[in-house]
């Protein structure tokens, strides 16, 4: 998700800002570089970013697993770094602790109601997955997994959001911040302001066999996979069923090998062709998709050797960036305060 914020000043040129974030709950991969960081990269020379650690709302699929979570903390952001994110243009903080964004969590619960959060699209359709893999009646869905669009609305508003570029999957959770910032506002007064959503065009990477990314089907190609790792991985990719023998003609377009030459390979044109004419064998295309990854990969994973190696250098720029991030949200949080009449002692 990636929020379009306020308005920053630098010199006469008006920047505004971005808020986005990813749970913390394991390596990131091809999928979430393409889809996500590679953008993120771009738009930090011309806004004013701020990059989440969602740790809070990675608990609300594992509060049993706290280790998980505290453990892919320090991961994510070390693939954010490697990825292009720089510390000097943009801030990395963690969702947790700014304790802000909780408290206007906790406020913002009053103005929805359950059933209203029931009929979101996006919780309905995450709920009933969780239905169907426990086999329940939705008995096992937390509050904290029902409550996770309140949340998204303190993310958002915590830094006064204006317009949120976001996929359409996304569309319901940026519609009930907005319901909850016209409740705010007219019970309390003019105070938030009601987000717009602007669809992003994110591309969407399908894992090695075809199907989605996953990590319980080992279909994908992490930022921070060895030589070995992406070899055995790519060697095992998806190929044109229907193409029996090593002179046959292929279709590219249904080759998962292909797909990923188009990400990584710029003879992309030469491997298209040749899959055609059927003067390409799936092995050597195979090989020449490792060469392309390593070498695409590559400098992502010489910053991601280092950050690894320099973990106090990590530390340092999530501890910073946190405490920047706080200071912004305490300014709209006692704004709030101060019109819900509970900032008793200001």
């Amino acid at each position: 998700m990636c929020y379009n914020l306020s308005i920053k000043f630098e010199g006469d040129i008006m920047k505004k800002r971005i808020l986005s974030g990813m749970r913390p709950t394991g390596r990131l991969h091809l999928g979430h570089y393409f889809g996500t960081l590679q953008n993120w990269v771009k738009l930090q020379d011309s806004y004013d970013c701020y990059f989440e650690i969602a740790d809070v709302q990675a608990l609300t699929d594992n509060y049993d697993n706290p280790e998980k979570v505290k453990n892919n903390v320090r991961e994510v952001t070390i693939d954010y770094l490697s990825a292009g994110i720089d510390p000097k243009k943009s801030t990395i903080f963690i969702q947790s602790m700014i304790p802000e964004i909780a408290e206007l969590t906790v406020f913002y619960s009053n103005l929805v109601t359950v059933s209203r959060l029931y009929r979101n699209p996006t919780v309905k359709t995450e709920a009933k997955q969780k239905k169907e893999l426990f086999g329940n009646d939705g008995e096992s869905i937390t509050y904290g997994f029902l409550g996770y669009p309140v949340s998204q609305a303190a993310d958002i508003t915590a830094f006064k959001g204006e317009v949120i570029p976001v996929g359409e999957d996304q569309l319901p959770l940026i519609e009930q911040c907005r319901e909850i910032v016209r409740k705010f506002n007219h019970i309390y007064g003019e105070t938030l302001i009601e987000p717009n959503a602007l669809l992003s065009e994110n591309k969407r990477i399908k894992g090695l066999d075809g199907n989605k990314m996953s990590k319980s089907l080992n279909n994908a190609i992490y930022l921070s996979d060895s030589k070995e790792e992406i070899t055995k991985k790519i060697m095992g990719a998806t190929t044109d069923p229907k193409k029996l023998r090593k002179d046959d003609p292929a279709d590219p377009e249904v080759c998962m090998v292909y797909s990923y030459h188009k990400l990584v390979n710029p003879n992309v044109e030469k491997v298209c062709s040749e899959c055609k004419e059927g003067c390409r064998g799936c092995v050597a295309c195979k090989k020449e998709l490792i060469a392309a990854m390593e070498e695409y990969l590559k400098p992502i994973q010489e910053k991601h050797k280092y950050y690894e190696e320099h973990p106090e250098v990590v530390d340092k720029i999530l501890q910073e960036g946190t405490a920047k991030a706080r200071e912004e949200a305490k300014k709209v949080t006692n704004e709030v305060k101060e019109n819900m009449l509970i900032n008793y002692f200001n």
